[in-house]
């Protein structure tokens, strides 16, 4: 199963307002000046090793290269990322009504973890999940691994009635 993260204001945050890892050292932090939301690297091993894909999924254009290097830092590796310039050629592409800035479900993202109130409601719309994260909270982490781990299973009775041929 596939979760995604949101980069700002959920896994990058303001350290004067919200618990932040400690900075790279010197000179890297001069050059990733992001600062990673307390918990992040220990979250991300975590659902990796219960065998979550970990994406991240921003409508940040930094690029790539500049995102996995940041995270390579902090010993984190994602499965795949998605900025705003690759969902704006994959996903708006050349359709000419205007898609959302984030549509989970083109990648089959199960869950997406996202500060954004717009995305909470296209979730709604649009038919994927979503888990906000947003401000200080130090069970963070814990919620949303517990939320993960609900929705795998809930895709999991899902997929089980479906071979059944009945309804979960």
């Amino acid at each position: 199963m596939r979760v995604s993260f949101d980069l700002d204001e959920v896994l990058f945050v303001d350290a004067r307002t919200i618990e932040a890892e400690d900075p790279l050292p010197f000179p890297l932090n001069r050059i990733f000046i992001e600062r990673l939301r307390k918990g992040t690297p220990g979250l991300i091993h975590k659902l990796q090793s219960r065998g979550f894909e970990v994406w991240i999924y921003t409508s940040s254009f930094r690029s790539t290269r500049y995102i996995s290097t940041l995270f390579r830092n902090y010993g984190i590796r994602f499965d795949q990322i998605v900025n705003g310039s690759r969902h704006l050629q994959e996903v708006q592409g050349q359709k000419k009504e205007p898609l959302p800035q984030k549509l989970p479900t083109f990648y089959h993202i199960a869950l997406h973890i996202d500060d954004e109130e717009a995305i909470h409601a296209n979730g709604k719309a649009y038919g994927f999940k979503t888990f906000k994260v947003c401000e200080q909270d130090d069970q963070w982490a814990e919620k949303v691994l517990a939320e993960a781990e609900r929705i795998r299973d809930l895709e999991a009775r899902k997929e089980a009635a479906r071979k059944q041929g009945g309804k979960p």
